[in-house]
């Protein structure tokens, strides 16, 4: 049996993340492709519950290397209890955010030390990668009045348009380097934002 592949979608709030994975799962289904979804922080019993510690709003400061550490542990539950397994059954999964957002979010918009966050990539994620990620651009502003339109924003979504003005940044500094990861404009129309992805995904699926 061929392995599955790991295919992430990222970009800030707002950029359509939620339609465009629903896109790809429809793409796949076409093509009868066994697929799951995952989403990060998230994904397992464990996991969930630091997601609702990462995003929920304290009566105290949370610390930069304590969100970095959560999201970490949550994503390692993640990939050895969810991820690996479906892989290994010949699945594609359908990431909703994984390792990039941590360098994105806590690289970027934290500006944690990138030595740091390697170490922990290299204890938690061993070396291990999606085949292809695919990140949504969209300006700060337009990504948060998005979110706000949604309705209460979280802990980290109220991080101020300068923190995500350091998140996209980071993440197009990432995809400049990185072939796997490809950009898409995710100020256009919905309808195009999708045209643009599942073009991607096509020919991803014929390799």
């Amino acid at each position: 049996m061929d392995l599955g592949k790991f295919v992430v979608i990222e970009g800030l709030e707002g950029a359509g993340k939620s339609s465009v994975i629903s896109a790809i799962k429809n793409k796949l289904e076409m093509h009868d492709i066994k697929n799951i979804q995952t989403r990060e922080p998230g994904g397992t019993p464990l996991a969930e519950s630091l997601r609702d510690a990462i995003k929920k709003h304290w009566q105290e400061q949370v610390t930069t290397e304590t969100e970095l550490m959560l999201m970490y542990a949550a994503r390692s539950q993640l990939l050895e209890n969810v991820i690996k397994p479906a892989l290994q059954e010949g699945k594609w999964v359908i990431g909703d955010r994984h390792d990039l957002s941590s360098r994105a979010y806590q690289g970027g918009g934290r500006q944690v030390d990138p030595k740091l966050i390697e170490g922990i990539r290299s204890i938690t994620l061993k070396g291990f990668s999606p085949e292809l990620t695919l990140y949504l651009d969209v300006e700060p502003k337009v990504g948060l009045a998005r979110a706000r339109g949604r309705g209460e924003l979280d802990r980290i979504e109220m991080s101020g348009l300068t923190f995500f003005e350091r998140v996209r940044s980071a993440y197009l500094a990432a995809a400049e380097t990185d072939p796997s990861i490809v950009v898409i404009n995710a100020m256009q129309s919905m309808s195009d934002v999708q045209n643009d992805v599942l073009s991607v995904i096509d020919e991803f699926i014929q390799q």
